[in-house]
């Protein structure tokens, strides 16, 4: 279950973010200091923390500027916080069909509204569409009278076959059967729900929902803790954030506040600590390479000539020590990044032995990586991808080097925009400039130490693009034929997502773009939104499909279309055959042996899925090796067909006129 829209109303500097759509891995949130970034995790985190003790309290949390109004009108009619939409996935949906032995499913997905008096309305509508073979088998194999089974035989949906029945005379035997089912599909008498949606949402979804984890530097591990305070505020249930992280490293090393106070237990205590310090530590430097020169150590002490708290009783300090200086400091006073590491894990580890789960939670992740250089912010970067592999993670910054430049399709910009509160938004192209520079910086240290730009820039998805645009325009230029002029940059920019970015971001700078992109039969909605900004001239925008051989401008239905269809089937199916000789054990593969369809490669995918043919683990194949075998062993231009060389002189033709 994924969470796949969040929408924060009246909280604190949001009055109404819009409805924002969340990445089923990774999202990034981008905006300048106090633009709302932190307020919209706290929002979703008090929707469903894993701490129950954590909720939504109007008097903290609503617009203050409102709050006198709000309070009259609270307790008869509490705000909306949160309404947050969630997804099943296709497993989960199977299981579902599954138990109830029908395909009622194909997908379904819903929404909680999170209000302020902590209460859920829980938005869920699944089709009562009639499961008539289900029905049929369960009223065949029932214990019911023919006169009865005769009257139910039209009913199409469980709500019709209870009614029925809750009016019908039935025999004992018979009334044993309902009752079964009646217990098996109960519904709460308040409920306005169908039969399924009440018996789904308390079996599979009520209990599934994952919960929130919020952290932030005030998770710190800190350089020492006074025991006895500690113990007292854990009594008192008035820890810090600081506390829970110190207890949750207790909790790792199993060890007790008791434990560590008792005069006999310091050697085991130090002993466990060490054992949990140790193990973190290996972990952090999978990721960490700054300093691997580091470790952190315990002590538990008295020290009645130190300040209070910590003159009285025992303490836990912790220190990291550098070996390579041979000195030890307190903990907080060493490296941000390692603290930050090290105390996560710590935090991170302990909640999922507490909550003995594992994928079901959400991080919410607030300015990780914080005054950290460049490169251990790419530390922290692959860090979270890792994460990302079990759980959804949604993360603030305003730091260049904490975004995947080519994964820009992550990024929410946050803004508090005058008199509409915090906006938040995947259009970075209507973003105030100092929201997007971070986007910008990152673009720009990719594209410095990736890409080459000038002037007038093609841009296109792949680096297959490149090779074959470079490829064919050489040929056509060597036959006389009109090639790309050479005062245009080809520009591969790693995927439609980063394109569309790309020109929003760059488009304005006086360069003069041109966009080549793979076709889907429908328009894609980035482009357009660019079109409507006027980012970019909708003649600008181009695609495969209106060269390929056989096209038309006059048709307007064109077919799917990638670089790999402007050559003709068979001229790209002998280059595919040469690619992967060895793996292929020779076998040529002819255009009358693929399945019927519009892309060459989605073709040559799927007959290779139905002939169980592997080259590669994770299906498919390189198309970037064929488009390189092509570039390393050029074939002689009299080989390649008419209809090729036309579709590329076509598209070299359009590009030049529309680059003066």
């Amino acid at each position: 279950m994924q969470l796949i829209k969040a929408h924060i109303t009246l909280f604190k500097s949001i009055d109404d973010s819009h409805e924002v759509s969340i990445e089923p891995d990774v999202t990034a949130l981008v905006g300048q200091n106090e633009s709302g970034k932190t307020a919209f995790l706290e929002a979703l985190h008090k929707a469903k923390a894993v701490d129950s003790d954590i909720s939504y309290n109007y008097i903290e949390d609503y617009p203050r500027k409102d709050l006198t109004f709000y309070e009259e009108q609270h307790n008869k009619k509490p705000a909306t916080v949160a309404t947050l939409t969630y997804q099943l996935n296709e497993d989960e949906i199977q299981y579902i069909n599954d138990d109830l032995g029908f395909q009622l499913l194909e997908e379904l997905s819903f929404n909680i509204s999170c209000k302020y008096d902590n209460n859920r309305t829980i938005g869920l509508d699944i089709p009562t569409k009639p499961y008539t073979a289900y029905l049929e088998d369960l009223i065949k194999n029932s214990p019911l009278t023919k006169e009865i089974k005769d009257n139910i035989s039209s009913v199409t949906t469980l709500d019709e076959l209870f009614e029925v029945l809750n009016n019908s005379d039935l025999n004992s035997e018979s009334t044993d059967w309902f009752n079964k089912l009646t217990q098996k599909f109960k519904q709460s008498e308040k409920s306005n729900w169908n039969i399924i949606n009440h018996y789904i949402w308390n079996n599979y979804l009520s209990s599934d929902i994952p919960h929130f984890l919020y952290f932030d530097e005030y998770n710190f591990l800190p350089g020492k803790v006074n025991l006895l305070t500690l113990q007292q505020r854990e009594n008192s249930n008035t820890l810090t954030n600081e506390d829970k992280t110190v207890l949750a490293l207790l909790h790792l090393a199993r060890i007790s506040i008791d434990d560590l106070m008792t005069p006999s237990g310091y050697e085991t205590s130090k002993a466990k600590l060490e054992g949990i310090s140790n193990l973190i530590t290996d972990r952090v430097f999978k990721y960490w390479t700054q300093n691997q020169d580091l470790e952190v150590q315990f002590d538990i002490k008295e020290d009645p000539n130190d300040v209070a708290p910590f003159n009285n009783g025992k303490n836990l300090y912790i220190r990291i020590r550098s070996q390579r200086h041979r000195v030890t400091v307190p903990f907080n006073q060493r490296s941000k990044g390692f603290i930050w590491f090290f105390s996560f894990l710590v935090w991170f580890d302990s909640i999922k032995k507490q909550t003995n789960t594992n994928r079901d939670l959400i991080l919410l992740l607030d300015e990780p990586g914080l005054n950290l250089h460049a490169l251990a912010q790419a530390d922290l970067l692959r860090y979270i991808d890792h994460l990302a592999k079990s759980h959804q993670i949604i993360y603030t910054t305003h730091s260049p080097f904490m975004i995947h430049s080519d994964r820009i399709h992550e990024v929410r910009t946050v803004e508090d925009l005058p008199k509409e509160g915090t906006k938040i938004s995947d259009n970075v192209s209507g973003s105030d400039p100092k929201t997007i520079f971070p986007l910008q910086a990152a673009l720009g240290y990719t594209i410095a130490q990736n890409l080459f730009i000038s002037k007038k820039n093609l841009l296109v998805e792949g680096p297959a693009d490149l090779i074959y645009l470079k490829l064919f325009s050489s040929i056509l230029d060597q036959k006389g034929k009109e090639s790309l002029r050479d005062d245009i940059t080809i520009v591969p920019v790693g995927g439609l997502d980063k394109l569309t970015t790309f020109v929003a971001l760059l488009g304005g700078n006086q360069l003069e773009l041109v966009v080549l992109h793979d076709y889907a039969k429908k328009p894609d909605a980035k482009l357009e939104s660019l079109i409507q900004h006027k980012l970019i001239r909708e003649r600008s925008i181009l695609h495969y499909a209106m060269f390929r051989s056989g096209s038309s401008p006059k048709n307007p239905n064109f077919p799917s279309s990638d670089v790999e269809d402007m050559m003709s089937e068979a001229f790209y199916l002998s280059i595919f055959n040469k690619s992967f000789t060895k793996e292929l054990n020779a076998q040529q593969i002819a255009a009358t042996d693929l399945p019927s369809g519009d892309r060459i490669v989605e073709r040559i995918e799927r007959y290779l899925k139905n002939n169980s043919i592997q080259l590669r683990t994770s299906g498919g194949f390189n198309h970037y090796r064929v488009a390189n075998y092509l570039a390393s062993n050029p074939v002689v231009s009299s080989k390649i067909d008419k209809n090729t060389l036309n579709s590329f002189e076509k598209l070299f033709k359009r590009v030049n006129e529309l680059i003066e």
